[in-house]
């Protein structure tokens, strides 16, 4: 494919290397910021537009399905952030011809690994249906829903491993315009097939993979005709140790940090569900409320990864920078949001249930969740900076430790404090995962410190 050179790869040079930082910074985030409130926005929507057919049942094979599309999306993430951190060291490094293998193997790599997850996967779908909690009302609706989004998991794959290679090059506005194309498709195919062609939960997963692929297609354009640095075309694919080694070394932490993500999501339910059905619905009703800001501090954080990945390479003085910067509008961030909440918090519960009890119950785990809205966002940038600057073992253990955490001090401030101590589990848990990563940056410091000369510029 010719390539068509634009100002645009010399403006996200321009933006990596000299802009101010906080113009940079601005750059590579506010664009994921927007586009991670978009999927939030998704995820409430298309629940209405099922919601609207008053079939719980197709409703509850929409939630079972939820840990099966995070294992889709854990497996684009593999490969993505894996090869998107790389190709932002090596663009640091002027390495050019490796970003193109790189690249070349992330979208040949991806599309591969949902084909194996579909061969894999659909001799036993009676099995994963039975796995995912499916009761014998729901049992057709979710196994119609697995079958179409298995088949279509190349698609869904790709889709989140281009994003953000797309992202690692600096072309954080297209990687943007890409997600949100994503959910714009998938809204208006959801009204379609539920409202005009009556398809059910069929046409909601055949949706969901449609906007997928229309998102890949959009990528996968930039990627060979726009894009100076990165390629799809055959002839740049490579398979090497090195090119192995890199990727899979950041990509297989974040993998298990979002499987381990679901298991703590079933596990917490399991501990709520023995206060009853309010606590359970007080507990869903909050984190849905709490996935706001939530999703804003993910999009800072893994929007500068790019920025100090580059960095890292090119100039640890101005990667030492953007992560001070960073961390500020994380706390002003955090401020902002925490003070909204515990000032109408009974007013966003309210916006769900008019229970009274429900209402009390839901701004409490409210106000105690909020207290690490902090601490959660400078934990996920302590991920995004050793997954950025190639310290494996450091985003191995980021990834395990909240979950490996949560499991005891849940089983013991339950026993302890009941209901009071599975909330306050969470914090606890945020807090230790805050704290290893601070202990494990202080101990790298010296690998991620500016050298003397660029000290001296």
């Amino acid at each position: 494919m010719k390539k068509v050179v634009t100002y645009m790869d010399a403006e996200n040079l321009h933006y990596f290397e000299k802009a101010p930082i906080a113009k940079a910074v601005a750059h590579f985030a506010i664009p994921m910021m927007l586009g991670t409130s978009m999927s939030v926005i998704y995820a409430i929507l298309n629940a209405y537009f099922l919601g609207s057919l008053d079939n719980t049942s197709m409703l509850t094979a929409l939630a079972l399905t939820l840990p099966l599309f995070a294992v889709i999306m854990a497996l684009g993430n593999l490969i993505g952030i894996g090869s998107g951190t790389f190709i932002s060291r090596l663009l640091g490094e002027k390495k050019y011809d490796d970003v193109k293998h790189v690249s070349s193997f992330a979208f040949f790599g991806s599309l591969l690994l949902g084909l194996i997850l579909m061969a894999v996967s659909l001799p036993f779908i009676n099995s994963i249906v039975h796995g995912l909690g499916a009761t014998p009302d729901s049992f057709g609706f979710t196994k119609d829903y697995v079958t179409i989004m298995l088949i279509g998991s190349p698609f869904v794959v790709l889709f989140f491993t281009l994003e953000n290679i797309v992202r690692s090059e600096g072309a954080a506005i297209t990687s943007m315009i890409g997600m949100i194309l994503s959910v714009v498709v998938n809204i208006i195919l959801d009204a379609l097939v539920i409202f005009v062609f009556h398809w059910g939960i069929i046409g909601v997963a055949s949706a969901t993979v449609i906007a997928n692929l229309a998102a890949s297609i959009f990528y996968a354009l930039h990627m060979g005709y726009k894009s100076q640095f990165l390629s799809i075309s055959l002839k740049w694919f490579k398979v090497s140790k090195d090119i192995l080694s890199n990727v899979f070394k950041i990509g297989v932490p974040v993998f298990i940090m979002s499987i381990f993500l679901g298991a703590m999501s079933l596990i917490l339910n399991h501990f709520l569900i023995e206060y009853g059905d309010q606590a359970t619905a007080a507990f869903g009703i909050s984190s849905r409320l709490l996935q706001f800001p939530e999703f804003i501090l993910m999009g800072l954080c893994e929007g500068v990864v790019p920025l100090i990945a580059f960095s890292f390479t090119a100039n640890k003085l101005r990667m030492k920078q953007t992560i001070g910067f960073t961390i500020k509008v994380i706390v002003a961030l955090a401020a902002v949001f925490g003070v909204i909440v515990y000032l109408i918090s009974d007013h966003l519960i309210g916006l769900f249930t008019n229970d009274p009890q429900l209402i009390e119950m839901g701004s409490y785990i409210l106000h105690v969740t909020f207290l690490s809205l902090f601490i959660t966002g400078i934990t996920a940038l302590f991920t995004g900076i050793f997954q950025a600057t190639a310290q494996g073992t450091a985003a191995l253990v980021m990834s395990v430790i909240q979950g490996i955490t949560l499991i005891p001090v849940l089983y013991i401030a339950n026993r302890i404090s009941g209901f009071h101590g599975v909330v306050w589990s969470l914090v606890i848990a945020d807090a230790v995962a805050f704290l290893v990563g601070a202990i494990m940056l202080y101990v790298l410091r010296n690998k991620l410190q500016p050298d003397l000369e660029q000290l001296a510029q």
